[in-house]
């Protein structure tokens, strides 16, 4: 009988003999097999005999996840489903565009990797400059940070009255929008004796107005009528004024230019019309624009535009019967 422990050679019973000793062995194969481990017992994972031939790729005696060999005998680590510590996840996959990535971190903003249905774009840096937003959202115009080389400037709001308008660029005089406490008008052309001129100051358009109309070709000099009639073409008891000071009355004298007046204001010439009488000036009396010679920069206006002023900085006349009451220019 060779099932007990003397062959029936005479020899000793042993595992590996071949012949499966009754309540000593499980199997005897003479070697590891994938049904049998070389101690003669069942393989078995778990009971710390690591049996290549069954597949086993470790044997730590014990049935434990999460301590580097897991129950079905395989090593632990990130990428084989199983969340062990250090592990933020583990989802057994190298698909960096899902929740885990491949190296078993969890998904983040800034890691790199576009988290499908999540993240526009991830580029890794917190520069808000680029392309993509340290939010992982795509930049964009109104997102309030300016992209080098796409934006002149991004002010985050839909305002196209402040330094930056629709289109993230530079507020500017011909944009059509009026930039608030810069411009007077904008009308988006380039027609510089229309209701607004190329430097976006207020015109008349050759049609005179209640309201104070820059005259083209100067920097600071409006004009006004305190009524209209004739169609927009008869200014009654016009007044002037130079940047911010008011009270300007014309009146006449030998120098007057009226043509270049009218034209300053849009029209193609002055009619020849022209009335004058006795306005009263506004007190303190004084303030007289005079000069020989066009200069801006120091002050003066040119003799046809010679007023009465109450400004005291300025050389003055006094009201005399000679203010212009009514002047008719040319559409």
């Amino acid at each position: 009988d060779n099932a007990d422990d003397c062959l029936d050679s005479c020899v000793a019973a042993s595992c590996g003999d071949l012949f499966v000793q009754a309540g000593v062995e499980d199997c005897d194969e003479g070697a590891e097999t994938a049904t049998c481990d070389v101690d003669c017992t069942a393989v078995e994972c778990g009971d710390a005999l690591q049996n290549a031939a069954a597949g086993e790729v470790c044997d730590d005696g014990n049935t434990e996840d999460g301590d580097g060999c897991s129950a079905a005998c395989t090593l632990e680590g990130c990428g084989d489903g199983q969340v062990q510590a250090p592990e933020e996840c583990d989802d057994g996959n190298a698909d960096n565009t899902d929740d885990c990535l491949d190296s078993c971190v969890a998904a983040s903003c800034g890691d790199s990797n576009v988290w499908a249905g999540n993240e526009e774009c991830d580029d890794g840096n917190a520069d808000n400059t680029d392309d993509c937003l340290d939010s992982c959202v795509a930049a964009s115009c109104g997102d309030g940070n300016v992209q080098a080389g796409v934006e002149e400037c991004d002010d985050g709001n839909a305002d196209n009255t402040d330094g930056c308008v629709d289109g993230c660029v530079a507020a500017t005089c011909g944009d059509g929008f009026v930039q608030a406490g810069v411009e007077e008008c904008d009308d988006g052309n380039n027609v510089d004796n229309d209701a607004c001129s190329n430097t976006c100051k207020a015109g008349c358009g050759a049609v005179f107005s209640t309201n104070w109309c820059l005259q083209q070709g100067t920097m600071m000099q409006y004009t006004r009528c305190q009524s209209v009639t004739n169609g927009g073409n008869t200014c009654n008891n016009p007044e002037i004024k130079y940047g911010n000071i008011e009270g300007g009355i014309p009146r006449q004298h030998g120098g007057n230019q009226f043509p270049t007046w009218c034209q300053q204001l849009g029209f193609s010439n002055w009619s020849g019309q022209v009335s004058y009488g006795n306005r009263p000036c506004l007190a303190p009396q004084g303030g007289l624009f005079g000069c020989t010679s066009y200069d801006e920069n120091t002050w003066h206006w040119c003799d046809w535009q010679d007023g009465d002023w109450y400004n005291e900085q300025l050389d003055w006349h006094n009201c005399g019967g000679t203010e212009i009451t009514s002047i008719t220019c040319t559409p």
